[in-house]
C-alpha cells in the first residue's frame, strides 16, 4: 500500500497494491500493521455501507461526542469525496479538500477525527464502505449545509442549486460552517 499526503494535517489517500489477471483481482483493503505504519493506529468498531444515486450528497456530517475517523472506500461507482477540517487549534481550519473514490481507482480516504465528511456521487450510483473509529450516535450527529456560500466547495456540479442535489431531510437542516459547533 501507499500513503498520500494531502493539504489537510491527517487526512490521507490510501492506493492499495492490486493484483490482477484474467480472472479479476485481488487487493488488500485493511492491514493494521501498514495502517499503525501510516498513522492510524486506532480500532475500528463499525462498517457501513451506503448505496447511493447519481447526485446524492451524504454529509458533510461530524459528531460533536464521540466523534469518528472514517476509513473510505468505494466498491462500485464513483464519488467526490470532502472533507472539511472542524479543528479550530489545526491551520486548515475551515478548510476542505476533495477526492475522487471509485471502484476502478480502488483507493482509500483515511479522515480523521475533528473533521466533517461527505460524498456526491458522480457515477450513475455508488456502493460505499467505510470503517469508523467510534459507533454513530445520532444525537451528537450534525451536518454542515453542503452548499455553504462561505466554504465554496465545488462539488464538481454543473450548478450547485439545491434541486440538482439529492439531499436527507437530515442534510437539508444542515448548518452553515460558521453556525456548526466546531472540534476544540
Amino acid at each position: 500500500m501507499k500513503k498520500i499526503e494531502t493539504a489537510l494535517p491527517g487526512v490521507f489517500v490510501i492506493e492499495p497494491k492490486v493484483f490482477g489477471d484474467h480472472r479479476g483481482f485481488f487487493l488488500e483493503s485493511y492491514n493494521q500493521r501498514t495502517f499503525a505504519e501510516f498513522g492510524i493506529d486506532e480500532s475500528f468498531v463499525q462498517d457501513n455501507h451506503s448505496h447511493s444515486e447519481r447526485n446524492v450528497i451524504r454529509g458533510l456530517h461530524y459528531q460533536i461526542q464521540q466523534p469518528q475517523g472514517k476509513l473510505i472506500r468505494v466498491i462500485v461507482g464513483e464519488i467526490l469525496d470532502v472533507a472539511l477540517d472542524l479543528r479550530r487549534s489545526s491551520p486548515t481550519f475551515g478548510k476542505w479538500e476533495s477526492f475522487t473514490l471509485s471502484g476502478e481507482n480502488k483507493r482509500m480516504l483515511w479522515v480523521p477525527r475533528g473533521f466533517a465528511h461527505g460524498f456526491r456521487v458522480v457515477s450513475a450510483a455508488a456502493h460505499v464502505a467505510y470503517k469508523t473509529t467510534d459507533f454513530y450516535a445520532p444525537e451528537h450527529e450534525r451536518s454542515v449545509l453542503w452548499n455553504d456560500p462561505a466554504l465554496k466547495i465545488d462539488w464538481k456540479m454543473e450548478n450547485q442549486e439545491p434541486g440538482l442535489a439529492q439531499l436527507s431531510a437530515k442534510d437539508q437542516r444542515g448548518v452553515t460552517f460558521e453556525e456548526a459547533d466546531k472540534f476544540n
